[in-house]
């Protein structure tokens, strides 16, 4: 038991259906067997949450003072302590807003000090969240800040059949065209490359690269990105190594199940590629965020505030996000471990001149062999 894996899970915004997710998907008692379960949120809000699941054999829940004081065999709740939380549901509030990011503080101290391995974050209001001190428009840029500016965080979504990168993420589209660049493409398929051999265990990974105009800019009708900087960008890709391909028009590529023969997608920009991942994976999309020293996974939908505390919200996405989060935990220790040692190639030296040793005795032979 002290083997499992400790997976901290934050609570979201309370107003929406964070805390109804995770309790839904930590319902079942056998998920205790696969890990132990650290959820960031308010004490009093994870237990109205509880009669939400509506199962009567649900895990005990444990209130701890930190993640350093969970134990297997329940579901731990670090309490946010928030004192009579007002409950508004529906209705992101700043006092929503502040819990949400209290929560995003106190896992990613824990998963920093090594109190828990993985992180899963239930979906926040990115307009509650916003203060002084949270000035970020999502999760990925709020980890990739507490990281560190030695790493770059990459947004991926995935499921068992479908991965998809960006090459921008949350920009409005007017300021798309001017942000991909020869040298964003190259980084973004060079992250990806890396992120699919490190956390998936795809050895020589396949990349398609999606245009950013219709039909790929028909021949510089529609636009000259393509020609002048997508795949010239694929071009480099391909010279230093990776296995690159593109641009494909991105209504057709996903049209026609194109995307079934590659390890991965890059698209240019959020609804591009988010799209029609969506309507692709459907409840079991989760979101991930690649490049930290860290993993972090999330359901791929919002707070989806019309639903909240309705009892109407699919745990799917989020269940799939905890495994998920585990799969990739698992696979990046693989891939730590097979590569920090890796068998030197010994350089050949030259051979020392052999002594010279008195050879055997010499006879006279007497039928030398004649020359023919």
């Amino acid at each position: 038991m002290s083997n499992l894996i400790r997976v901290g899970i934050t609570q979201g915004d309370f107003n929406g259906i964070g805390p109804e997710v995770i309790m839904r998907a930590l319902a079942d008692p056998a998920i205790l067997e696969l890990f132990t379960p650290v959820v960031f949120a308010d004490w009093q809000i994870l237990n109205k949450a509880c009669t939400l699941a509506a199962e009567e054999d649900m895990p005990q829940l444990r209130r701890v003072r930190s993640a350093a004081d969970a134990q297997p065999g329940a579901i731990n709740v670090v309490d946010l302590h928030l004192n009579n939380p007002r409950l508004t549901p529906g209705l992101p509030s700043a006092e929503s807003g502040a819990a949400a990011v209290e929560a995003l503080e106190k896992a990613v101290k824990a998963i920093m000090d090594d109190e828990i391995d993985v992180m899963v974050t239930a979906p926040i209001s990115k307009e509650a969240v916003q203060s002084e001190s949270f000035t970020f428009p999502g999760h990925t840029e709020f980890l990739n800040a507490r990281a560190g500016n030695q790493h770059r965080a990459q947004m991926i979504l995935f499921d068992d059949h479908l991965r998809v990168a960006l090459v921008t993420t949350h920009l409005p589209l007017a300021d798309i065209p001017a942000a991909i660049t020869p040298e964003k493409i190259k980084e973004a398929v060079g992250d990806f490359s890396a992120t699919l051999r490190r956390d998936f265990g795809i050895e020589r990974p396949k990349i398609a690269v999606l245009s950013l105009n219709p039909h790929c800019g028909d021949g510089g009708l529609l636009g000259s990105e393509e020609k002048d900087v997508i795949a010239p960008a694929i071009e480099e890709c391909i010279k230093a190594g990776t296995l690159t391909f593109g641009p494909f028009a991105a209504d057709g590529f996903f049209g026609t199940g194109a995307y079934n023969g590659f390890d991965g997608v890059l698209a240019m920009y959020h609804d591009q590629g988010l799209a029609p991942f969506k309507a692709l994976a459907r409840e079991h999309g989760v979101n991930f965020t690649a490049g930290l020293p860290f993993v972090r996974t999330s359901p791929d939908h919002g707070t989806a505030f019309d639903i909240a505390w309705s009892r109407k919200a699919d745990p799917t996405s989020m269940r799939e996000a905890i495994y998920k989060a585990i799969d990739i935990f698992r696979n990046r220790s693989r891939f730590l471990e097979a590569s920090a040692n890796p068998l030197k190639i010994r350089q050949p030296q030259p051979r020392p001149e052999r002594e010279r040793r008195p050879g055997p005795p010499k006879f006279n032979d007497p039928n030398p062999a004649k020359p023919e």
